[in-house]
């Protein structure tokens, strides 16, 4: 891993720690994520995040949203109805070859993926959501994954002070406006997109 993706795994997994959430992270194979690589088309800092942090059982908390990661051992299957597979699913209704399923909203099943037709020089490519069965565009959550992973681990920490079940709704908005001027220094991009706040 570079350290950007190394950073951003750590903080990830402090926080974890720290909130007593448990969170399962394992390890892959060269043969195993050379194979995942191959056959999915995924772009090298992810493949790197796969080999060294593969999320067995991680799922983020937050007022606003619950997150969780698909494991490598998983992202093949569950790319079907998803562009692959199955084209009458509802959720492949808009989706393009070259958006990778990584992750889900566990409040609202909508996709978390990302857009490998939209490379970077790191290797790494943004993350994107869509509201699967709208005809909505999809919104960008993360300029990169390394971006992505920090957003989670920053948002897991102003959650802190919030309850951990049966959020107030106006606890959601209070949570909003506390994660704002975290994420401007994380992702100034996606903090103007707004699907966060």
């Amino acid at each position: 891993m570079d350290s950007d993706l190394a950073e951003a795994v750590s903080s990830l997994q402090e926080v974890f720690q720290q909130r007593r959430i448990g969170a399962r992270f394992g390890k892959n194979t060269d043969e195993v994520v050379r194979a995942l690589k191959k056959a999915l088309a995924l772009p090298p800092r992810y493949v790197a995040f796969l080999k060294a942090a593969d999320p067995l059982d991680v799922e983020t908390r937050t007022p606003t949203e619950r997150i969780r990661f698909i494991p490598a051992a998983e992202l093949e299957r569950e790319q079907l109805g998803y562009g692959r597979g199955n084209a009458d699913t509802p959720a492949s209704v808009g989706w393009k070859e070259g958006w990778i399923f990584v992750a889900h909203s566990a409040l609202l099943g909508d996709p978390y993926f990302l857009d490998t037709t939209r490379p970077d020089p790191e290797g790494d490519c943004p993350v994107m959501t869509v509201m699967v069965g709208s005809n909505r565009k999809p919104t960008l959550c993360a300029s990169n994954f390394a971006c992505f992973l920090k957003i989670l681990a920053t948002s897991m920490e102003v959650a802190v002070n919030f309850p951990a079940e049966a959020v107030d709704p106006e606890d959601d908005d209070i949570f909003r406006e506390a994660l704002a001027p975290k994420l401007r220094l994380v992702d100034p991009a996606a903090l103007r997109e707004g699907h966060w706040t």
